[in-house]
């Protein structure tokens, strides 16, 4: 029997992680020490506390039923939460939970758009950005991101009617890939922006826990007209690594929540209770860890970007998140090409920037999941292999 499958599905190719995963095996198995730094999955455990809140309520068997919604406790966890961390008030209908936030991603714009409504997405930006909308057969038009402008978006720069039909923005600070972030300045701009050409804004906060330099992260919500015009994702994949949970929250505009809420009722029947009540625990507990991870993140962020410096690979130390955003030595042109050169030489794989828009190429990102230690062994192994030679 032909299987004839949509054209939708046929536009996913197996990409450049497929590729380097295949190649890292066949090296492993060569006896070739690998470094891998290509995929953003904490490297820590999860909080104790955190877990044994999972490990009661999976004893219980009533939490085996479907969830259908969120626990009160939940919820008040979340509100609880915001108000602590962020200075925001959040009423219950203005809070549910998603199964992470690629999921809710990839879903928002089934909520918003109709086949052919503009979707504005950074470039460089994380590919479920631009895939979730696309799904739904809405277009998406990308925005760049330049160094010269802190990887910020010029809200000027993008054309009147483009902003005039513009349907959501999604918006990621601090961002992955580039690990820029944005200031005050930038989002009541934003909020200005949003309200002038009523653009809903979706605000990706996934690693507002991650900053550097003794900054501290915000939300979008903390701003003055914030919940007029979108709303935000916070995960508890990155700052409680409950990563493998999936748990993350859509918070904000009441009217965006409640539509998106029923939604998601057509596609699934809750978050498993177990999961939730651990969600709880993270939320409601010792924020202790996660600061201190960032400390960790941060060291090994500055060893890395100083070690590769140090041998002649000139990288900007990152102002936040769980990567570094790394230019192409001199010499080389190609992202993918380089990655899988470096990779056979020295062990050490990162991500071509290309995967993440255009505008990344030129540009490669390390994810920060080894201890420093490890960190300086691949700058060392990097030296080794002689690579950057090609810049003398």
């Amino acid at each position: 029997m032909k299987i004839t499958f949509s054209e939708k599905v046929n536009t996913f190719e197996a990409g450049i992680f497929a590729v380097l995963n295949e190649r890292k095996e066949a090296l492993e198995k060569q006896g070739k020490k690998i470094y891998n730094l290509s995929v953003g999955t904490p490297d820590f455990e999860t909080p104790e506390h955190i877990r044994k809140a999972v490990e009661k309520a999976a004893r219980d068997p009533k939490n085996y039923r479907y969830a259908l919604v969120d626990i009160p406790p939940l919820v008040e966890a979340v509100q609880g939460f915001y108000r602590r961390r962020f200075g925001v008030e959040l009423k219950p209908e203005e809070i549910m939970s998603i199964n992470g936030s690629q999921e809710g991603m990839a879903h928002f714009a089934w909520a918003l758009c109709n086949p052919g409504d503009v979707v504005l997405v950074p470039n460089p930006g994380y590919p479920i950005f631009k895939i979730g909308p696309m799904l739904c057969e809405a277009k998406t038009v990308e925005y760049p991101l330049y160094e010269k402008n802190g990887f910020l978006p010029v809200f000027s720069d993008i054309p009147e009617d483009t902003a005039r039909a513009a349907k959501f923005m999604v918006v990621n600070y601090p961002a992955n890939p580039v690990c820029a972030v944005a200031d005050d300045a930038f989002y009541r701009e934003l909020i200005a922006f949003a309200k002038k050409y009523e653009i809903v804004i979706l605000h990706d906060n996934a690693y507002s826990d991650i900053i550097f330099d003794g900054k501290r992260g915000g939300s979008f919500l903390s701003y003055e007209g914030a919940k007029e015009v979108g709303v935000e994702f916070y995960s508890l994949s990155k700052s409680f690594d409950y990563t493998g949970a999936r748990m993350s929250f859509c918070v904000g505009n009441r009217e965006i929540v409640q539509k998106f809420k029923a939604l998601r009722t057509q596609i699934d029947y809750g978050v498993f209770l177990p999961v939730q009540y651990g969600a709880v625990a993270a939320l409601t507990g010792s924020f202790a860890s996660v600061e201190n991870q960032c400390r960790i993140y941060e060291e090994r962020s500055r060893a890395l970007c100083a070690g590769l410096r140090s041998i002649g690979w000139h990288v900007e130390d990152s102002q936040g998140t769980m990567f570094v955003w790394a230019p192409l030595p001199q010499g080389f042109e190609n992202s993918e090409d380089f990655c899988l050169e470096l990779m056979e030489r020295s062990g050490v794989i990162c991500v071509p920037g290309s995967s993440f828009g255009s505008l990344g190429e030129g540009y490669v990102r390390f994810a920060l999941v080894l201890p420093r230690e490890q960190l300086l062994e691949a700058v060392e192994a990097v030296r080794a292999s002689q690579i950057l030679k090609k810049t003398e």
